[in-house]
Parts: structure tokens; sequence; C-alpha cells
């Protein structure tokens, strides 16, 4: 099998493409024959050495990958080879194979290709949990979403639009965001507009009469977050989901008391790994607004898997106007 090696983190070009022996699946274990993987900003974190964790060197790098079964361990009953499926995985994806845990494994629609599913998978993932799960979202309330022309923002627009909510795209590039998620169901917010602090409260009252924003999905950090602070409306909830800016926020508790103001974060993996039954019914819902055109995922690019590294570079360049996705046939 092909995968991506990664023996010790650092630069994007030196790592590469190698051959290794093929993977089998153990007990509790499904072996995948990967079709397409997303390119996520995570694992750009994983193999430059600045996530929170690295894997065992070396390792192939990779989050979710879609594919079909070619075998499975002893145990295993909810999956069988041949299916279609989209993986959730630590690290391994950026092979011609893979290995996930069962449960791991979510099933494919057969309307629903392999390049779709995994541009949409962790990305669509973290923006259904940010805004539901953690930020408690309703149809009605108004969502403010910082980044929202990468991958977790332009799913948490289209997420919080189609289940009724009022959507503020904010980003630095503007006319970037509105190629990538367009202005039919959302108003769009400079995040590069001069008094950060200022001008980005000025902009959301006038978006909203006033009131401020219900919820706020924050992959930014720094300024962004702490003008999206002095955004938000009485009782509402800020999320973080990244820190794509490089600086990591602190909150001086009197923003919070002042409006009963709440500040979550939220680490997906970590309910892949503790509730997974969770994923599978967001999995599920997902896929619903997908077929009735609700959730399209932005797909900037595909590549062949040995142009791994320019897919990084794009995503470190923050050029990455939309999902980037490398195939494997």
């Amino acid at each position: 099998m092909l995968a991506v090696q990664v023996r010790q983190p650092g630069p994007v070009e030196t790592h590469a493409v190698e051959e290794v022996p093929d993977l089998a699946a153990g007990p509790g274990q499904v072996l995948v024959d990967v079709k397409a993987a997303a390119v996520n900003y995570p694992d750009l974190l994983v193999v430059t050495g600045r996530y929170q964790t690295i894997p065992p060197l070396p390792f192939t790098p990779g989050k979710d990958a879609a594919g079909i079964v070619r075998a499975v361990g002893l145990d295993v009953k909810r999956v069988k080879p041949g299916d279609r499926v989209l993986l959730h995985v630590e690290y391994g994806t950026f092979a011609t194979q893979a290995l996930a845990r069962e449960d791991h494994c979510l099933p494919l629609p057969t309307d629903m290709g392999f390049v779709d599913a995994v541009a949409l998978g962790l990305a669509a993932q973290t923006a259904w949990f940010a805004l539901l799960e953690r930020g408690a979202f309703q149809s009605g309330e108004r969502v403010l979403v910082t980044g929202a022309s990468g991958a977790v923002g332009q799913a948490a627009v289209q997420i919080a639009s189609a289940l009724g909510g009022i959507v503020l795209a904010g980003a630095s590039n503007v006319e970037r965001a509105r190629a990538v998620v367009g202005e039919t169901h959302c108003s769009l917010v400079d995040l590069s507009a001069p008094d950060l602090r200022n001008s980005l409260r000025e902009q959301v009252h006038a978006a909203t009469g006033g009131k401020g924003v219900d919820v706020v999905i924050e992959t930014l950090g720094g300024d962004a977050f702490d003008a999206a602070l002095r955004a938000m409306a009485w009782c509402g909830r800020i999320v973080t989901v990244g820190f794509a800016s490089g600086r990591i926020p602190e909150i001086k508790a009197g923003h919070l008391l002042v409006k009963n103001i709440s500040a979550l974060g939220l680490q997906w993996t970590d309910y892949l790994d503790r509730q997974p039954q969770r994923v599978e019914r967001a999995h599920a819902a997902l896929v619903a607004l997908w077929q009735r055109g609700a959730l399209r995922p932005h797909l900037m690019k595909t590549m062949p898997l040995r142009e791994f590294a320019e897919a990084f570079r794009l995503i470190d360049a923050r050029q990455a106007s939309g999902r980037l996705v490398l195939t494997m046939d």
C-alpha cells in the first residue's frame, strides 16, 4: 500500500509518500480501501509538530476518509466487506488503506460520492457539535461564525441557516467568503476592518437591530475572539473551536458576568471516543441535510495523494477557500 510517512514532525516538504506493508484488521477493527481523504487544519499541526499530541513515529497523518470496506476483524458485526463508509480516526487516512474501530465507521448512502462524504466529514461534525451540543443553538437565534471561509466555518454557516438561524459570516477576506458561502442565507461581516474591537460590534449590531448574537462559533482566536465577546447578546454562548490566528485568547470574567455569557470549548474527538453513538446521530442528520441540498461543502480542489504537501501549503498560507481532498485512484 501507499501512505504518507512522517518520520519526524517538521516542514511538510520533509515528508513523503512511501510503499509500506499492507494493513490487516484485528479484533474489532475494520480495514478500508480509502478512496478519498480530507486535508484538515489539525493535520497540518500534527505533521509539523504543533498539535497537542503526536502519534508514535513513524505515522501516517489524516483524520477522516471515505472508502470501501475490504475486511473486518473478529467480533465486528455492524459493517461487512463491500460497505461504503466514512471513517474517523486520530491518524492514518493519507494512505490507500486505513484501519478504524467498528464504531468509528459510518454508513454512506449510495447517492453520496466519496469526495462529498469526506468533504463534509470532520468539518461538518465539528460545526454540528459546536452549534448544537455546546452552543445549544435554537431555531431563530442569531449566530456569528468567524473564519467563515474555512471548512468548519462554512459548514457552521450552512447548518445554522438550514436549521432556522439568522447567520452572520465573519471573514478577513470578504470576497473569498462571498465565493465560498454566498450571501443568500447569511450576512457578511468584515474581520479585516480597522479597530476590530469596535467595528465588529458595530457590524453585528447593524445586522441584528442592535441585539447582538446569541451564539458565536469561534475558529480564529486572537483579536476575533476578543471582539466577538463584545458583540454578544444577553445570555449568549461563545464556543471556541480553534485558534487559526495563532493567539490563544484569555477571557476577563467580568465580560461573562455582565451579560450572563457562557464561554465553552469543543474538542470533537472526545465525543468520538467517549460517545460515538452521538457522532452517529449527528452523521445521520448531516446526511439528511446533504440529501435535501441544504449542506454542500465548497470543494476547492481534489488532488492525488502524492500532492499532499501542496494541500498543506495552501492551508498554511490561508489560501484554502473551501475543502481540499486527496484521492487515491
